[in-house]
């Protein structure tokens, strides 16, 4: 079974406990199924950006942000950055959104089938990468 990699966005969601809706239901699932299946992956990229938005926006602690990453490190395939100059995605190819393009090479990297994220038209193709919305 081939990798499944997970956005930032769907991280986020299964934070959301203020307001439960269908997103955070949905991404509450999608984390279980993928980290049960052992075939989720991500990045330290979205690693990074999800510690960001968890402990200004949603007003978490360091500490709790923290234990939140490295469980997810535990349960996960991660991935180091790659250079967008050096990958087969270009930021062209994503309406010159380099932090996409930097995803998509992520998730080719690991040789991923579905690219879980609602940043990307959904069912967009980048190789053997297909770009799907977790909330659709």
């Amino acid at each position: 079974m081939s990798a499944e990699f997970v956005d930032t966005k769907a991280f986020w969601y299964t934070l959301m406990t203020r307001v439960l809706g269908k997103n955070t239901q949905a991404a509450r699932r999608l984390i279980a199924k993928l980290t049960n299946d052992g075939v989720g992956a991500t990045s330290t990229q979205v690693l990074a950006e999800f510690y960001s938005v968890a402990t200004r926006k949603l007003k978490f602690r360091s500490e709790e942000a923290e234990e939140i990453v490295s469980t997810w490190i535990m349960r996960l395939c991660i991935v180091r950055l790659t250079p967008v100059c050096s990958s087969p995605c270009h930021p062209a190819q994503v309406q010159d959104q380099w932090w996409d393009a930097l995803i998509v090479n992520s998730a080719l990297e690991l040789g991923c089938s579905t690219l879980w994220t609602e940043d990307l038209k959904s069912g967009q193709r980048f190789s053997t990468l297909t770009a799907r919305n977790p909330f659709a």
